[in-house]
C-alpha cells in the first residue's frame, strides 16, 4: 500500500515538472523534497523562512538538509509578525501565517519560471483545526502527499527506508503555536519560548513544547521524560526565570499535539 502511494506521489510529481517546495526541515517536507529531487532533479526548488516564529536550530538543519540532498535552497524573511492579525493570536492565525509565507513562495516560482508551489501537508493532517489549509486553498497550493493518501506514519516508513534522518524526528510546529489564543505574540516572547525549549532540549529531551502563559511556563514532554526534567527542575527553574517567568509548571498530562485547541472544543 505504502509503495503504490509512493509511485502515486511520483505521478503527480512528474506532470507538475517543476516545483518550489515550502521546507522546513521536518519530517514531512523533507521527505517530500526528496522524493521531487529524485523525479524532477534541478527543477526542484526548496524555500525556507527565517522568521521568529522558526526555532534556530531548525533553520539550521533546513540548510544541512537541502544540501544533502542535493537541491538549490533559498532563504526567505517572513514577516508575518508584523502583521497585525497575526500578533493579534485569533484562532485563524495560522491563515495569516500561511497567507504571507505562500504568497511570497509564488513570487518566487514566477520569477524562476516553476509550474508549481507546493506545501508538506499529509492525509492525517485533515483531522486536526488547521485554518492555514485556507489560504493554501485560496493561493492554490498542491499538497500531494496529501493528494497521494500519504499518512505521517506512511511518510515516517518510507523515510526510513530511504535513510532520511528524518524519518524519527519529533513534530515541530512553529513557536507561535505555544501560545493560548488571544495572549499577544510578540518577538521577545517567541525568542524567551525558542530559548527556553532549547535549554530543555540540551538535557536530552527531544520532544517538548513550553507552553507560554503571560508570567507561567507549562512545561509539556513524553511521559517517559517527566522524570527526567524532575531530576533537573532546579536547573530549569532558574533558566526559566532568567528569562523572564515567575513560576514554571510541569504539566502531568505530557505532551499532546495542539493542546492549546483544547479550549476550541
Amino acid at each position: 500500500m505504502q509503495q503504490s502511494k509512493m509511485e502515486n506521489l511520483k505521478k503527480m510529481l512528474r506532470k507538475m515538472g517543476s516545483v518550489v517546495i515550502a521546507f522546513s526541515g521536518g519530517v514531512d517536507s523533507t521527505f517530500l523534497l526528496k522524493v521531487a529531487q529524485e523525479v524532477l532533479g534541478k527543477r526542484t526548488i526548496a524555500v525556507t523562512a527565517a522568521s521568529s516564529t522558526y526555532p534556530k536550530t531548525e533553520l539550521e538543519e533546513a540548510k544541512r538538509l537541502a544540501q544533502l540532498i542535493g537541491v538549490r535552497h533559498i532563504i526567505i524573511n517572513s514577516e508575518e509578525t508584523e502583521l497585525e492579525n497575526f500578533k493579534q493570536n485569533p484562532p485563524n492565525r495560522c491563515y495569516y501565517c500561511k497567507k504571507e509565507l505562500f504568497s511570497k513562495l509564488k513570487e518566487i516560482a514566477k520569477k524562476e519560471k516553476i509550474n508549481y508551489v507546493l506545501d508538506g501537508t499529509n492525509y492525517d493532517d485533515l483531522v486536526d483545526f488547521r485554518p492555514g489549509l485556507q489560504a493554501l486553498r485560496e493561493l492554490n497550493i498542491a499538497s500531494p502527499l496529501r493528494e497521494a493518501k500519504l499518512t505521517k506514519e506512511d511518510i515516517r516508513n518510507l523515510s526510513k527506508k530511504m535513510n532520511l534522518d528524518t524519518w524519527d524526528k519529533p513534530a515541530c510546529a512553529c513557536l507561535a503555536s505555544r501560545f493560548p489564543y488571544g495572549v499577544r505574540i510578540t518577538k521577545e516572547r517567541l525568542d524567551r519560548i525558542d530559548r527556553a525549549e532549547n535549554f530543555i532540549r540540551n538535557l536530552g529531551v527531544k520532544q517538548l513544547r513550553v507552553r507560554y502563559h503571560n508570567e507561567i511556563a507549562r512545561i509539556e514532554v513524553n511521559k517517559k521524560d517527566i522524570q527526567l526534567v524532575l531530576r533537573h527542575s532546579d536547573s530549569i527553574v532558574k533558566k526559566f526565570k532568567e528569562l523572564g517567568f515567575i513560576y514554571v509548571t510541569l504539566d502531568m498530562e505530557g505532551y499532546r499535539m495542539g493542546s492549546l485547541n483544547e479550549v476550541l472544543k
